[in-house]
């Protein structure tokens, strides 16, 4: 194909900034609007900053997989390097490379098995506090729990009362990471009231992890949780982990392994509540499946309908909304020429509702997750966690971690939404609700009663979406 010389077709901008989506409104519905205007790429400058948009899976996975090599990590998480240091999500090449492989054997089968006991556990500790008629808010809960899952298994420690403290400093990050603060490098540094929360709120979860991973160490090592196989590593010179690096995985495993988690069960049960008739059918397979016991790591294989409601929740409400590359060199791209430096972005919130892909796709439809629709679904029209060398290395811990945890709540609570007031997905560095989700607990036995008595209309999900 001759490369054309030209600029892909996009959305006229200002001279001055050229088109900002990540500072408008709602900035899903006008990229998604572009794609549907501009289709398979189309091209928009944000101030300096070059930004190519794809929105075709082949050209999504050129960049993933095929010439992975050609670019590195996007301005979000470059603009994020305070907060997570060198680790996984932030660090490139033969660094990243060897921390990943020294990682990955905590997330194989056996480690994973491991895990799940303490999954469990943890979430009917939580449930243990839960009453019938109770409202909570539910991002609220799933976050603190997630983030002790994560704390134990990942980190080997307990959270204890550090869990308010950390979940309390992770708000100021999130509200630095919106409204396009990623492309604003002069306003990111001024010292404005927001920018002076970010600095303290990392060094406060610094402080966290940094005394954590102390304690584990003093406390001595152990073979289950990833924190003991960083600080055991050794490289070939026999040179082990510094404290600042051990920090920077730390934060990192924290943040990343609770937060989306959390992010996909919050988005589903927001979903069940607006459709009630896959909520009976998930209970029914719960309690065939399950009946009283507690969920193990064997059950997950049955608990079908669990897992494409739940992928079908992370197909309409993708906690990672959308990643961006950057050229390391000059390249081609649907025949167009991009150049070095230029930002590449793929988003799984407008993959995943394209209608090319995905019949009746603003609908929580779990059925569609059928062995016949995922041999026909091309790669890359859904992609939750990625793809190519640098798939979320815990995309398995987090599919198990959803069901269990789904299913050990479901046993014993259906969660209903307390109005019809309309829940607004923010776009910060993961896709959260924006004021969370109040919803209304209801114990099994008594809300079986209730059913007999009150008949809930379904709503559609435009509603509320």
């Amino acid at each position: 194909m001759k490369t054309r010389s030209k600029l892909p077709p996009g959305p006229p901008g200002h001279f001055l900034v050229g088109n900002f989506p990540l500072g408008t409104r709602d900035p899903l519905k006008l990229l998604t609007q572009w794609a549907r205007e501009y289709g398979d790429i189309f091209y928009y400058r944000a101030f300096a900053t070059r930004v190519y948009f794809l929105n075709r899976p082949d050209l999504i996975e050129s960049v993933l997989v095929t010439n992975s090599r050609d670019f590195i990590k996007g301005r979000g998480l470059q603009v994020n390097r305070r907060l997570f240091g060198n680790g996984l999500l932030t660090s490139e090449g033969d660094f990243w490379l060897r921390q990943r492989r020294l990682c990955q054997p905590a997330f194989h089968r056996d480690g994973l098995q491991a895990f799940s006991v303490q999954m469990v556990e943890y979430t009917e500790r939580m449930l243990e506090g839960w009453h019938d008629g109770e409202v909570r808010d539910i991002q609220e809960e799933l976050m603190r729990l997630t983030l002790q899952i994560a704390a134990k298994t990942l980190l080997g420690v307990e959270m204890g009362e550090r869990v308010q403290e950390f979940s309390r400093a992770v708000q100021p990050i999130m509200q630095f990471n919106t409204r396009g603060r990623m492309l604003m490098p002069l306003v990111r540094y001024l010292p404005t009231p927001l920018n002076i929360r970010y600095r303290l709120a990392v060094r406060r979860l610094e402080r966290i992890v940094t005394q954590m991973i102390r304690k584990r160490q003093a406390h001595g090592v152990a073979e289950s949780d990833l924190l003991s196989v960083l600080i055991e590593a050794r490289d070939e010179k026999g040179r082990g982990l510094t404290e600042r690096q051990l920090r920077d995985e730390g934060v990192t495993l924290l943040l990343a392994g609770h937060e989306t988690t959390a992010l996909a069960l919050c988005w589903t049960f927001y979903l069940l509540a607006l459709h009630p008739e896959v909520e009976s059918r998930l209970l029914e397979e719960i309690d065939e499946i399950l009946g009283r016991r507690r969920p193990e790591f064997a059950d997950l294989a049955r608990l079908k309908y669990a897992e494409s409601a739940i992928r079908e929740s992370m197909r309409l409400y993708p906690p990672a909304y959308a990643m961006a590359r950057i050229a390391s060199k000059d390249c081609e791209i649907a025949g167009y020429r991009v150049p070095r430096g230029a930002s590449l972005v793929m988003s799984q919130w407008v993959m995943h509702r394209d209608p090319r892909f995905f019949e009746r796709p603003e609908e929580f439809i779990p059925d569609r997750w059928t062995g016949e629709f995922l041999k026909r679904l091309p790669n890359f029209a859904y992609f939750p966690f990625g793809g190519g060398p640098r798939v979320c290395l815990g995309a398995s811990f987090a599919m198990m971690e959803s069901i269990l945890l789904l299913a050990t709540i479901l046993q014993r609570f259906r969660l209903g939404l307390c109005s019809e007031e309309k829940v607004n997905p923010v776009a910060a560095i993961t896709l959260r609700p924006a004021h969370g989700i109040p919803m209304k607990l209801q114990r099994r036995e008594l809300a079986a009663q209730r059913s007999q008595a009150v008949q809930v209309t379904p709503k559609p999900l435009g509603v509320y979406a």
